[in-house]
This record gives C-alpha cells, sequence and structure tokens, in this order.
C-alpha cells in the first residue's frame, strides 16, 4: 500500500488499456509510476475477462485488430505466444431471419420479401435525389446513407436498444464514427459483379473492406494482456494499486506538483494520466474547474453481461449475434466458445453471454442476478436459440460507464472541459475512451496513451491526442500495420505547445 505523499514521477488514474499502456511505456523509459484501480481484483476495465466455474468471457466482446504497426507490435511484445487467429462472422436478427453484418445487399433483400425491398429501395432512391441538408442527428444521418426504410429496420431498434435514448437526439457523430463506409449501392453493386462472375473478392458484401474477416485474440482472453502488462509494470518497480478509488486530484501552485488520493492511498506526481470518466474527474479535481457544469452534462450507459451456460457442443457458428428486435431486452449475443474454444472447457457446454444495456439504478441494472439469469433463459428461447431445460448455470456481470453517450451537446461539453484543462494544467493528460468521453476501440485508446507519454517525455504536448481516431475511416479498416496511426496524428503547432 502507498504511504501519504509517496512520490512518483507519473500517477495513473484508472488500470485500463490506456492507463497500462501508458504505465508499461513509462516504466520501461525508466519512470517511476504508481496506477490506482478501483476495481479490487481486475485490471483491464471493460476489456478484462470475467470468469464462472471455469467458463471464461469478455465484458463486450474485444478483438485484436489496428492500423497502428507500434500498437499490435506492443500487443507481441506484451503477449508473445498466446495469440490465435479467428473467423470473424457474426449477423443480425430480426423478425425470425439472420442477416449476414456487414449486410449483404442481395441476401437481405431476399430475407425481407419482394414488397419490403421494394419499398426500402424507393426510399433508399428518394434519400438520394432529396437529401437532408442539415444533418444534426444519427436518424439524419443514417437515413441520408440508407433511406430511411432500411434506417428503420437495421438501425432504429438496436441503436435505441444500446443507447436508451431516440435516434434523433443521438449526435450524427456518433454514425459518422461508427458506420461510416457502409454502402448500400456498393453492397448491391458488388452482388451484381458477383451474379456475373466479375467480383472474385472475398464475400463481405461490401465494396470496399472496413470489417476484418478474421481477428487476433488472445486464447484466454483479453485479460491475458492486460494482466500482462500490469506484471510488467510491477517487474519495472511500478506499482498497481488495487481497490483505490480516486477521491481527489489537487494541483500545487507552488510545488508544480499533483496530490493524488485514492482510497487509501495518496501520491505525489509530476503528472498525473487520467482514464477516469471525464465527469468524474471533473468533480474530484482541487481547484473545481469553472468547466465543471458542462462536465456535470456528461452522460455515460451502462452494460451487463448475462452469461449462461447451455448443455449443447454449439450454438451458432457467430463470434455474436444483433438483436434488432423489440419484442426481447436483449441486445447482442456472445458465443465465447467462437471467440476461443479455450474459452469453454466443457465441449458438451456453450457459454453465452447475453448483453444488455441499462442505466445504473434502472431496473435491469438493479434486478436480483437469479432473475436476470431467468430473462436470459426466457429470451434465448424467445428467439428459438436454446430450450430452458438446456441452461444449466448462469452469471451476472454489470459495468458501469461502458459507454460516452453521444447526444446533441456533448461535443461542446467535452470541448470546454477539455480546454480548460490543457490551458490551466498541462501536466493532466486525458487519455482512453472515457478519459476522453470517446467511443474508441481499445487499439484507439492505447494509442492516446503512446502519445502521451510521447508528451511527457518531450516536455511539451507535441502530439494532438485528441486526433487520435478523429478520421472515422480508420475503424476497423485495413491490415495490420498497413498505415501506422502516428502518421496521421496531427502535431501541435508551436504556438499552442504547453511549456
Amino acid at each position: 500500500m502507498a504511504q501519504t505523499g509517496d512520490a512518483v514521477d507519473v500517477a495513473i488514474i484508472g488500470a485500463g488499456p490506456a492507463g497500462l499502456t501508458a504505465g508499461y511505456l513509462l516504466a520501461k523509459a525508466g519512470y517511476s509510476v504508481a496506477l490506482v484501480e478501483k476495481d479490487p481484483h481486475h485490471v483491464g476495465g471493460i476489456s478484462r475477462t470475467a470468469s464462472h466455474e471455469g467458463f471464461r468471457f469478455d465484458i463486450g466482446g474485444h478483438r485484436f485488430f489496428s492500423r497502428s504497426k507500434e500498437v499490435v507490435d506492443l500487443w507481441n511484445e506484451l503477449l508473445p505466444d498466446d495469440f490465435i487467429e479467428r473467423p470473424r462472422m457474426s449477423r443480425i436478427y430480426y423478425q425470425g431471419k439472420f442477416y449476414s453484418y456487414p449486410l449483404r445487399a442481395f441476401e437481405a433483400l431476399g430475407n425481407l420479401g419482394v414488397w419490403r425491398s421494394t419499398l426500402c429501395m424507393t426510399s433508399f432512391a428518394k434519400a438520394k435525389l432529396f437529401p437532408n441538408r442539415d444533418v444534426k442527428s444519427f436518424e439524419d444521418w443514417t437515413v441520408n446513407a440508407f433511406g430511411r426504410k432500411l434506417y428503420s429496420i437495421f438501425f432504429k431498434t438496436y441503436t435505441e436498444k444500446v443507447w436508451g435514448m431516440p435516434c434523433d437526439q443521438m449526435s450524427a457523430d456518433w454514425a459518422a464514427q461508427r458506420i461510416k463506409g457502409l454502402s448500400l449501392w456498393g453492397a448491391v453493386t458488388d452482388g451484381l459483379k458477383r451474379s456475373l462472375g466479375l467480383n472474385k473478392r472475398p464475400n463481405d458484401g461490401m465494396q470496399t473492406k472496413t470489417l476484418l474477416e478474421s481477428f487476433r485474440y488472445p486464447r484466454l482472453g483479453p485479460g491475458m494482456m492486460w494482466d500482462a502488462a500490469r506484471d510488467r509494470i510491477v517487474e519495472r518497480g511500478g506499482r498497481v494499486l488495487m481497490g483505490q478509488a480516486l477521491k481527489q486530484l489537487s494541483f500545487n501552485d507552488a510545488t508544480q506538483r499533483w496530490t493524488v488520493s485514492a482510497g487509501e492511498a495518496t501520491l505525489n506526481a509530476a503528472h498525473v494520466i487520467s482514464s477516469a470518466p471525464l465527469r468524474e474527474l471533473a468533480t474530484r479535481l482541487h481547484p473545481l474547474p469553472a468547466a465543471l457544469p458542462q462536465a456535470a452534462e456528461l452522460k455515460y450507459r451502462d452494460f451487463l453481461t448475462v452469461a449462461l451456460m447451455v448443455r449443447s457442443p454449439d450454438l451458432f457458428p457467430d463470434n455474436w449475434i444483433y438483436i434488432h428486435d423489440d419484442k426481447v431486452k436483449v441486445g447482442r449475443i456472445q458465443n465465447f466458445r467462437s471467440w476461443s474454444p479455450e474459452m469453454v472447457p466443457d465441449p458438451d457446454i456453450a457459454c453465452v453471454g447475453l448483453e444488455y444495456f441499462c442505466f445504473e439504478g434502472d431496473g435491469l441494472w438493479s434486478a436480483a442476478d437469479d432473475d436476470l439469469v431467468a430473462l436470459a433463459t426466457k429470451e434465448m428461447a424467445a428467439l428459438g436459440l436454446c430450450s430452458p431445460d438446456h441452461v444449466v448455470g448462469g452469471t451476472v456481470v454489470r459495468q458501469e460507464k461502458a459507454y460516452p453517450v453521444y447526444d446533441e451537446d456533448y461535443a461542446a461539453n467535452v470541448d470546454m472541459v477539455r480546454r480548460e484543462i490543457e490551458a490551466r494544467w498541462p501536466t493532466l493528460h486525458c487519455v482512453g475512451r472515457n478519459g476522453m468521453h470517446r467511443y474508441n476501440n481499445q487499439d484507439h485508446a492505447m494509442m492516446t496513451a503512446m502519445l502521451t507519454v510521447r508528451n511527457i517525455q518531450a516536455g511539451a504536448r507535441v502530439y494532438d491526442v485528441w486526433a487520435v481516431n478523429e478520421d472515422a475511416e480508420y475503424h476497423e479498416s485495413g491490415n495490420e500495420g498497413e498505415q501506422a496511426a502516428l502518421a496521421s496524428v496531427r502535431q501541435v503547432p508551436s504556438r499552442l505547445k504547453a511549456a
């Protein structure tokens, strides 16, 4: 346990992918580091691996791919012998039928039937001829891209399950970041080319390859990666203090150093790296930031996984299935044997994870574990995926603040908080998904940490960490190492660099 006033070069709040990446790289470079993590047992944050009676499962499912060679090299450095290559398969469940994801135009239109397909294509044509020129919301963006009919079938229900808010109240940034590059017209022309024998590319149903057909994965889940990062930090003299939630973060103008109070630990540091939720960080800063009202407006979506053990060698071949059906509450179902056979120790029992999106304190979040297992069992049967009699066990894992919410005001609120932190406290660095209130993948979170480490080493804000993943096309595109993400990250103009 750290004692009051323990001095380190860098204190790190949160031991998720961003915090652990920063901690490892700094310790490797000879800095003294200490990480404080409020979870008493697990590092990795939402990328950890949970377990129940020998069955292992992800909190959300985490593929390991990146266009950044530096990220891939770091993965290989931390976990050199435990990656496996896994095929990627996911589908959408809608009104009793399965649709490939990404959508294959002719398969989707065939499943929908002649009349609904005609309405979809008519709606798509109308959207192209008469687009909305004032795009503000997720609904605006998606209707422009696919037409209102396809939007209502393949986007509206699932998106509102995930976020718990109407699509017309969500920022268009969400669509631009996560589904930019999907093209209905591209899928149709691609299908025509195939039917004429003019296109021999892998049948991913898209003109541009924005979703990978396979991915690397640690054989026992992503928790292996982050456990290894923690161990390497400790080996190099760093500390990872578990069960220590942030209480206060104070800056001393006279010494130009930080005091970090977290649980029973108190650290004195020259720099602080925070992956704590931006709203939470603002409320614990001393002195309180002027942008506290804007930080207080930032919202988060919470999440729980009901893992069921089902007596069956396997239930379906997908890694996961999106549930676009408003008759059930489940939003997505993971099949952990398809992620890695080693996640499931019994060859006669499948392990699936039903994901429910909720707000902390609402009915789902507060329900008893037994009631949630019963609900998940009932919904698996309603979807025709298994018989209730075959369910032999279950458990529940809750994850608070899993997703930063992209509402209409989030960008302006984040910008206000960011600008004040950068102007008043140049030695306070925000990284990661919640630390920047940005729905990044874990490789993006790692990249923000890598650039922050470089800024600390340079003694100035050389790289604009907030530019990571600014280009939506970076999401799930290309081959590993195709283009180092660092090459596209803006350097901060010299007049803006911190002294």
